[in-house]
């Protein structure tokens, strides 16, 4: 994650790309970095630990992904996001690089899945959003359906089942 510079954003071409095998490290990463870089006020240390275990699990993901096979974003080659989503519309995964956060690449993904579940005549997307994701899908026009309370390694989590519509 060393290699990742905030000044180099506005300057490069993002790239949206499938996943390689060679991202899995990376994406793994990326993944624990965001998890923890959520604020203390949203969720605790504890459950961010739960969510994202240090060090993270890299086998799991390793074998995760070539499962999932996400939509990666890239600027310079440097892996900046990641978005997974299944053929009936779930998006199961969409996180973006702590560095790279509130400049687009959420929403260069989602747009990306949005296409692609329109070509795989998905006409409903949705989504089990935390608590901080929860308003980006609320502008993209996403409705909550539920609030869940997910048990993950002793911890509680809120987030919200959410469901919309693909943006062309």
């Amino acid at each position: 994650m060393g290699k990742l510079r905030q000044d180099h954003f506005p300057k490069q071409a993002m790239k949206i790309r499938h996943f390689k095998p060679s991202d899995s490290t990376e994406i793994a990463d990326l993944f624990h970095g965001s998890v923890h870089s959520i604020s203390s006020d949203i969720y605790s240390a504890a459950q961010l630990e739960a969510w994202a275990p240090t060090p993270p699990d890299y086998t799991m993901w390793k074998e995760r992904l070539a499962i999932t096979k996400p939509f990666v974003s890239t600027i310079d080659d440097v892996v900046v996001g990641f978005i997974e989503l299944e053929s009936d519309g779930h998006i199961d995964c969409l996180y973006v690089h702590r560095n790279y956060q509130r400049r687009g690449v959420a929403l260069a993904l989602f747009k990306h899945a949005s296409d692609e579940a329109i070509k795989n005549g998905c006409e409903t997307m949705y989504v089990e959003a935390s608590i901080l994701a929860k308003a980006f899908f609320e502008k993209m026009g996403f409705d909550v359906q539920a609030e869940n309370i997910v048990q993950k390694n002793h911890q509680e989590l809120i987030n919200y089942s959410m469901i919309g519509a693909p943006k062309p």
